[in-house]
């Protein structure tokens, strides 16, 4: 069996109405293609979703602490830390992580970050070393800028840092590159806004016997089919966890498959519970990151009895063979539908799926 370096995630999810991701006028986001307006949910918002999912913690581990605020990153590290390093020795090493002299009263980093406890671990080791060895404090950082990449092990405890990257651009933490690529959701089909106009209340007023409400106001929302792409480079994922096994990139790459199909972003969720899961996911192992997108850049249109999942999950399907055909692709694919469809090979459920993912994508799941 060919291996293929690329695992592309193809995921429809048909979402009540809802508002899931909005900008800063409030309004939901959204964006053209095809010539007209679909809803969108941005890749930021479906990443912190999933990277602070319940799911995420239990089956992956504690995420990456994210903040540009090193004052409250220090205490949370010196606490974190303190059984093995003195407060002292975490301020400076974190001091020296993002370039500044301990006396800068600057109590920002130049951009958010994430860090990573057990790099910090590491970080602040070899620091105690190289100081109890009498190294030149001059020399230091350079010296563990150079050694830096070899704590890329390190990022197994903050496996989202491997997926996503970090930008570096200061100080002796390294940048790495992202090895999950995510795009916007967007729906499938063209969508126009609703719009919710809601009142608050106030029970002491209805009981003096006055009218009114104590708050008026106003929210977007809309209801429709959202196709999610993700797309994973396996050898990328394998060496920011310090060249971990192929099998064991695989099995973050199936718990990745599982949130891309049941992680729902919490905009306003305690207002509209869009608490919704995937209709369909389908996993490739191929040569090349590949979206199926353009399968939609006709807005597709209602089914006769009215829906858009049916129609989604048909017009992904047939412009995936049609990709397929005209390219001569030799991906392995396999799929899971809670719905009738000529889609083959359809796995008979998303734990099936997930398994196939992790065995490497078998041939006798080809289709």
């Amino acid at each position: 069996m060919s291996e293929k370096n690329f695992l592309n995630f193809h995921v429809l999810m048909s979402h009540s109405p809802s508002c899931l991701n909005r900008d800063d006028m409030n309004m939901q986001k959204s964006a053209v293609f095809g010539g007209v307006r679909r809803v969108r949910i941005s890749s930021q918002s479906l990443k912190r979703a999933m990277r602070k999912s319940d799911y995420y913690r239990t089956e992956i581990g504690k995420p990456s602490i994210r903040t540009r605020q090193l004052e409250k990153l220090k205490k949370k590290l010196v606490d974190e830390l303190k059984e093995d390093f003195s407060e002292n020795l975490v301020n400076r090493t974190i001091d020296m992580i993002v370039g500044r002299a301990e006396e800068d009263e600057n109590a920002q980093a130049d951009a958010v970050a994430p860090w990573a406890v057990a790099e910090i671990e590491r970080y602040c080791r070899r620091l105690s070393d190289l100081e109890a060895e009498g190294v030149d404090a001059k020399k230091i950082p350079k010296m563990l800028e150079k050694e830096s990449k070899g704590f890329r092990d390190a990022f197994g405890q903050a496996v989202d840092i491997a997926l996503s990257g970090r930008m570096a651009t200061s100080g002796v933490m390294t940048p790495v590159d992202g090895a999950m690529a995510v795009a916007h959701a967007i729906t499938t089909h063209a969508v126009d806004a609703d719009i919710d106009w809601f009142t608050a209340v106030d029970d002491l007023v209805e009981d003096a016997g006055d009218v009114g409400a104590g708050h008026l106001n106003t929210q977007e929302f809309s209801a429709g089919v959202f196709y999610r792409y993700a797309s994973l480079n396996i050898p990328l994922l394998r060496q920011n966890l310090g060249d971990i096994p192929r099998p064991e990139a695989l099995k973050i790459a199936r718990h990745f498959l599982r949130m891309m199909a049941t992680v729902v972003p919490e905009a306003k969720q305690n207002s509209f519970a869009a608490h919704n899961v995937a209709d369909f996911a389908m996993a490739t192992f191929g040569d090349m990151p590949l979206s199926l997108a353009n399968a939609f850049e006709k807005p597709v249109d209602r089914d006769r009895k009215g829906g858009f999942l049916a129609p989604s999950i048909n017009a992904l399907a047939a412009y995936w063979k049609t990709v397929a055909n005209g390219y001569g692709l030799s991906d392995r694919v396999a799929a899971f539908s809670l719905r009738d469809t000529g889609f083959s090979p359809l796995m008979s459920s998303l734990g099936e799926l997930e398994n196939w993912v992790a065995q490497d994508g078998p041939e006798k799941g080809a289709g």
